[in-house]
């Protein structure tokens, strides 16, 4: 347990941003689903715009300190290649 005033404050400052991040990660995972679900549908209109969801949360939490900058870009450039198949084969 925290013994000093600052060491309390430091110690609910990092549950307040464990959560913060824990909503912005969930949301991440749940926009990717959203955009791999449409791309097996078959959907490309709708896997463009859940594409651009889903890059512009990876950059949002990439620019928070959420996620390192280089795993946004990774992951953004995977998803982007699911797209890229789906509109060989269509």
């Amino acid at each position: 347990m925290a013994n000093s005033k600052s060491a309390k404050k430091r110690a609910q400052q990092n549950i307040v941003r464990r959560d913060r991040n824990r909503d912005v990660r969930s949301a991440l995972r749940t926009k990717a689903r959203k955009f791999l679900s449409a791309v097996e549908s078959g959907d490309v209109s709708a896997a463009e715009t859940s594409l651009r969801n889903v890059e512009s949360a990876l950059d949002s939490a990439a620019s928070k300190g959420v996620i390192p900058r280089k795993r946004a870009a990774r992951k953004a450039s995977r998803l982007a290649q699911h797209l890229e198949k789906l509109r060989a084969q269509g």
